[in-house]
């Protein structure tokens, strides 16, 4: 009786202890959905990995993909009747509750008996902290998992989610972290010492806990053989080996640090920060890896150049001493500059400290302790920079530049050579140039001008200095890079490029107490009656004001908006000459509507995302194909896949303006271009002042933007415009990216008439006549002897065979 009342009140006892800790737990459903924190990945598109975002080092593998002899440690290791049990392995509880008592009395630690589908439980549901309310749950959960789940499914979460140290979670990871090796590359004694691995990680590290973690790998083996998952062989021969951990290969990245930063923008503004740090999103980009690294060198080159053509500023730091330090002072003075971790930007180049000077060379330290020399014909550009970028007095003396203790910026350009050294007796010495670190920044933007496709992008001279990318941040004022726009809205109008306009004074009231506004040609000269190409080419001013004021600043604004350029731009007139604000990709962006034939693009850095899953979630091209995908080709024609793209400009103008911006590289203001011996057009630019300068250019299938100016607005120095500063850097980009292309002409639409006429007078040229030029019209619109001047008058004056002269108008 008293046997048969326990038992109830045992049963009523159990029955109230998971009725009472079963209320309030976890919904254990959502391990059906779990998804892990795996790391997204972002690749150019050869490819190549350009950076990853996690917040957890993991590598998600299904259990399909899991070695046998893996999931054999972990058995071995954690819980080796898993496949038996329903969740509770209650023999394995009941030998550690016996061993716990005898360990209580012999001063032995504990032992746990958790099964793997409780370890699921405790990791995903519940918390750490060691109560017996908590093991109870944990009892009532993986009870409840079991039922739920297959084994298969459960030791896949236990195998993906458990963390082992070295910053990894999960097998996969770990494999990589430890071994550097992919899982199923893992030898029998690796495979052993991650299995030891779950319960503590840091107490079996691999090197300050050697002892401990060869004695754990061990055990592990132990366990195996006991189990019948190896023989006795292969356990001692893999317990014999020492426990040898390799550093995992650097990923290997092609870095492009400001189009990276821009792409993470994007995919947070359209995922968040959960799904791009957590949600394993797989991203191809439109970066071309070959046009950034000639982006980025030729971007540091030009910027150099031009830091060298306006001085020297001194040395990164200068320390003053009355005796000369010791070799070990020297060093702790050179180190102290090199902790600061200062961006250098060229990988090639060092910091160094001066230690001797005189008339003819420098004698430096440098950070491996190593000494070199800079010759006096290396520090002769280093001129003292003056307000205004203006030039000191030539350098005859390498004491007119450096002296001894200042920290400055060295390159090695030979090996040993013979210094002239008054005050040590070694006379063998690298050689170095000297460098400074240009105060001047500018950003290069290259891109498909079909379909918008960025394939370069840089936003500064070095993105460690600066994270600030001008190329899509910077608003600045565009110049004379805007004046195209202006002159495809006088084409919309019925102008055509052999248009005369007067190029004279033109000055207008700009309102009560303001003043007149009297706009000049960067030259100071007036030039009287041009063609609109004369104009364009040469980059007009006067010519572009008289026609902006002609055709009203509304069509002018308008197309600024239609183009992507700037908008809500106020109607001013010098808004015409480009005193609007824009960024370099949307300029550079509606230049490509200019070459592709009129057709609307928007810059676009992504080409495709897809889930951890595989599945596309987003594609920059959404173009139907419904014949593109088959299984094999059986001559049939090619797919026909519709062009979307809406239409910005008449195709016959598009061409209009490439031949006149063709114009530019030929005989304009881009003429530097032209040894390119390439079909090429672009605009410069430069604004009041030169604070901004640009180019922007493209050939038949790649529009390119540059620009160049100080972060803090100012002159950029006299005679420093977009044909000295951006043009050569246009030019080396363009030369090395399209080294290996085909020349290809500017492709001309139906519609256009080429037409051999005079380029002074925009005549038809007569029957002989020499220094012509082939001009685009439009069918039906060549020019006549008779034609028409838009003069001071702001109106078109028909002329006979003479052009009409004088300034007219308001001057």
């Amino acid at each position: 009786m008293a046997f048969l009342l326990g038992s109830v009140v045992a049963v009523v006892g159990i029955i109230y202890i998971l009725n009472q800790y079963g209320k309030d737990l976890p919904d254990y459903s959502q391990l059906a959905e779990y998804e892990p924190p795996i790391i997204s990945r972002i690749y150019a598109d050869d490819g190549s990995l350009l950076t990853e975002y996690a917040r957890q080092k993991r590598l998600y593998i299904p259990i399909s993909a899991v070695p046998p002899q893996v999931i054999q440690a972990y058995l071995s290791a954690e819980d080796k009747n898993f496949y038996t049990h329903g969740g509770l392995d209650y023999l394995g509880l009941m030998r550690a509750v016996v061993t716990n008592v005898k360990n209580a009395f012999t001063g032995g630690g504990k032992v746990g008996a958790s099964t793997i589908t409780q370890q699921v439980a405790k990791n995903f549901l519940l918390s750490g902290i060691q109560t017996y309310e908590r093991k109870i749950k944990e009892a009532i959960l993986s009870y409840r998992i079991e039922k739920a789940f297959s084994k298969d499914q459960i030791l896949e979460l236990y195998l993906n989610e458990n963390y082992l140290g070295y910053g990894s979670y999960g097998i996969a990871a770990a494999a990589l972290s430890y071994f550097n090796k992919s899982i199923e590359q893992l030898e029998l004694d690796e495979i052993a010492y991650l299995a030891a691995l779950p319960k503590a990680p840091s107490n079996y590290h691999p090197v300050r806990k050697y002892g401990r973690a060869v004695g754990r790998r061990n055990w592990v083996l132990k366990r195996m053989y006991e189990e019948g998952y190896i023989t006795e062989e292969d356990k001692l021969a893999a317990q014999a080996k020492p426990l040898i951990t390799a550093s995992r290969d650097k990923t290997r990245i092609f870095k492009a640090e400001y189009f990276t930063e821009e792409v993470r923008r994007e995919l947070k503004s359209l995922f968040g920060d959960k799904e791009l740090y957590e949600g394993g999103l797989f991203v191809r980009t439109s970066l071309s890896p070959e046009f950034q690294l000639i982006a980025e060198r030729e971007m540091k080159k030009g910027l150099i150049t031009y830091d060298r053509r306006h001085g020297w500023r001194g040395p990164i730091a200068s320390f003053s001493f009355e005796i000369m330090p010791t070799h070990l002072e020297q060093m702790e003075m050179l180190n102290s500059i090199i902790e600061r971790n200062i961006p250098l930007g060229i990988k090639t180049w060092t910091l160094s400290l001066v230690t001797e000077v005189n008339d003819d060379n420098a004698l430096i330290l440098l950070s491996d302790g190593s000494r070199g020399y800079i010759d006096l014909e290396q520090v002769k550009w280093a001129r003292a920079w003056l307000k205004k970028e203006y030039l000191g007095p030539k350098i005859k003396k390498v004491t007119e530049v450096l002296a001894v203790g200042d920290v400055v910026v060295v390159e090695e350009i030979s090996k040993l050579k013979t210094a002239n050294s008054e005050l040590q007796e070694i006379d063998l010495f690298r050689e170095y140039s000297l460098h400074q670190i240009p105060e001047i920044d500018g950003s290069l933007v290259a891109l498909d001008p079909h379909t918008g496709r960025v394939l370069a992008m840089v936003g500064g001279f070095d993105f460690k200095r600066s994270e600030y990318n001008r190329a899509t941040q910077a608003k600045r004022q565009p110049g004379s890079a805007f004046k195209p726009f202006v002159y495809a809205v006088a084409l919309e109008q019925g102008f055509t490029p052999s248009s005369l306009i007067l190029d004279a004074p033109f000055v207008i009231e700009q309102g009560y107490g303001l003043g007149k506004w009297k706009p000049e040609n960067s030259s100071n000269k007036f030039y009287g009656v041009s063609t609109l190409r004369l104009g364009l080419e040469k980059s007009r001013n006067l010519m572009t004001v008289r026609l902006a004021q002609y055709l009203k600043m509304d069509t002018v604004v308008e197309i600024a908006e239609r183009m992507n350029i700037i908008d809500d731009m106020p109607a001013m007139l010098s808004m015409a000459l480009g005193a609007g604000e824009t960024t370099l990709i949307k300029l550079t962006s509606a230049y490509g509507m200019i070459v592709n034939g009129g057709k609307e693009i928007r810059p676009t850095l992504i080409d495709r995302i897809q889930d951890r899953h595989g599945k596309t979630i987003f594609r920059h091209d959404e173009r139907p194909c419904q014949n593109c995908q088959v299984e094999e080709w059986q001559y049939q024609a090619e797919p026909e896949i519709p062009d979307e793209r809406k239409r910005v400009l008449d195709p016959v103008i598009s061409y209009q303006m490439v031949s006149m911006l063709e114009g530019v590289v030929q005989r304009g203001t881009g003429v530097r271009i032209r040894a390119l011996g390439k079909p090429f057009a672009g605009k410069t630019g430069t604004s009041n002042d030169s604070f901004d300068t640009w180019f922007i250019g493209f050939s038949p299938d790649l529009v390119v933007g540059v620009f160049v100016g100080f972060d803090k607005p100012r002159s950029l120095g006299k005679r420093e415009e977009g044909s000295s500063v951006a043009v050569p850097i246009f030019r080396d980009f363009m030369k090395a990216a399209t080294k290996k292309a085909p020349i290809i002409p500017f492709r001309i639409p139906q519609g256009v008439r080429l037409v051999r006429v005079n380029p002074k007078t925009g005549q038809i040229a007569a029957v002989g006549e020499k220094n012509t030029i082939l001009e685009a019209f439009r069918q039906g619109t060549f020019p006549t002897k008779k034609g028409e001047v838009l003069d001071g008058f702001n109106s078109l004056v028909q002329t006979k065979t003479k052009l009409r002269t004088g300034t007219g108008g308001i001057y």
